[in-house]
């Protein structure tokens, strides 16, 4: 099973909030912006948000899993261990898709937002589920505000958009789920 190490903010919210001063005119604050000023720029998702980043590094997941993280490109990083033969001694025609790889990665909050969205879906593989849970694990001890808009698509559209629905959408927990997300945000 993967390990994360190495998880880290990158950024701060004092940054976030002094550019945002910036875009309507203000000079910089001399204050820590506030837990409910943070959940709403997030959920407004203004651009002063991509200053804030996460660094981690996942040990020892399968490549295939790691495949499913590097399909995002936008505001995304992304180190793989490589399997190119003349770098390992190891022709890498023999390796199987569930090799144990090294991923390491650097999202900005937004980028954050929009993996949620993909990799907390039911759609999405257990593993790929799991593995992004485990990020989301430690941002939720480091970063509260930005962890609570860490949501599957369905709850963050209050709809589901997919071609071929799980039918989570139609069940009493969803709309639970999505009461408990608005109200988290009012």
């Amino acid at each position: 099973m993967e390990e994360l190490e190495n998880i880290r903010i990158k950024g701060s919210w004092r940054e976030v909030a002094d550019s945002a001063r910036t875009t309507i005119g203000l000079d910089n604050g001399d204050k820590e912006p506030s837990f409910s000023w943070k959940k709403q720029i997030l959920l407004a998702e203004h651009s002063p948000i991509r200053q804030l980043s996460l660094k981690w590094r996942w040990k020892n997941i399968k490549y295939w899993v790691s495949v499913h993280f590097t399909r995002h490109w936008l505001g995304i990083l992304h180190f793989v261990q490589t399997s190119r033969t003349d770098r390992t001694g190891v022709d890498r025609d023999s390796l199987l898709q569930n090799n144990l790889v090294i991923h390491e990665c650097e999202a900005n909050a937004q980028a954050l937002i929009n993996i949620s969205r993909k990799r907390l879906c039911s759609k999405a593989s257990k593993e790929t589920r799991e593995a992004w849970r485990l990020v989301l694990k430690k941002l939720e001890e480091i970063d509260k505000p930005l962890f609570s808009v860490c949501v599957p698509e369905c709850i963050y559209r209050g709809f589901c958009p997919e071609f071929k629905s799980c039918g989570f959408y139609k069940t009493e927990v969803y709309k639970k789920e999505l009461k408990k997300y608005r109200e988290k945000h009012e």
